[in-house]
């Protein structure tokens, strides 16, 4: 009778101790979790998260993936905000853009991506975009650059505009508005660089 008793307790000590580690680990898992019912409606719900991860996927491969510093989540917009945040683009399982922000959005019904505030794009053809507010629309995936934009290719081109367009396969892009571009020639024997306005 008592092998039986120190048996039962021995699993009862177990199980005991198994639910107070899922607890524990509950409680590490979600300690930076902060959600908030917003008075007069029940169905709306806030989230404030540390590190956020982003993801779109298609046919198992990877679109692209966003990681911010912090986040928060409005379930009323459908709307995540991030803050400092970096992010990739994939094609065929490739990075082909990247980018890091400061601040930057993902709406949950259009699939949109926008970026505010020290906006820094880099295109797989060593072109760097930087802009006060870009743009990634999932439908046409194209994205728009507007305010104070400036492109550059290592050095040879640079150009400012207010605004730009690349195109879906991040290879082209259209500058509008106010432009200028300069393009730099390779250096002549003499080492100058020469530049052009257009």
């Amino acid at each position: 009778m008592q092998k039986k008793q120190k048996i039962y307790l021995g699993v009862f000590v177990g199980i005991a101790a198994v639910l107070f580690w899922a607890f524990i680990s509950a409680g590490v898992i979600t300690h930076n979790f902060n959600r908030n019912i917003l008075k007069g409606n029940t169905d709306q719900q806030e989230l404030d998260v540390k590190s956020m991860i982003l993801t779109e996927s298609k046919e198992g491969q990877k679109s692209w993936e966003i990681y911010g510093e912090t986040g928060e989540y409005s379930s009323d917009h459908k709307i995540a905000t991030l803050n400092n945040l970096i992010g990739n683009f994939y094609k065929d399982n490739k990075v082909n853009m990247s980018f890091q922000s400061s601040k930057g959005t993902y709406n949950e019904e259009t699939h949109n991506i926008d970026l505010y505030e020290n906006t820094y794009v880099v295109l797989e053809n060593d072109i760097t975009v930087t802009a006060d507010h870009v743009t990634y629309y999932s439908d046409s995936k194209i994205i728009t650059a507007n305010g104070h934009v400036k492109i550059n290719r290592q050095g040879t081109f640079i150009a400012t505009a207010d605004e730009a367009v690349v195109n879906s396969d991040f290879s082209t892009f259209k500058i509008k508005g106010h432009t200028q571009t300069n393009i730099y020639e390779s250096k002549d024997s003499k080492g100058a660089t020469a530049s052009k306005g257009l």
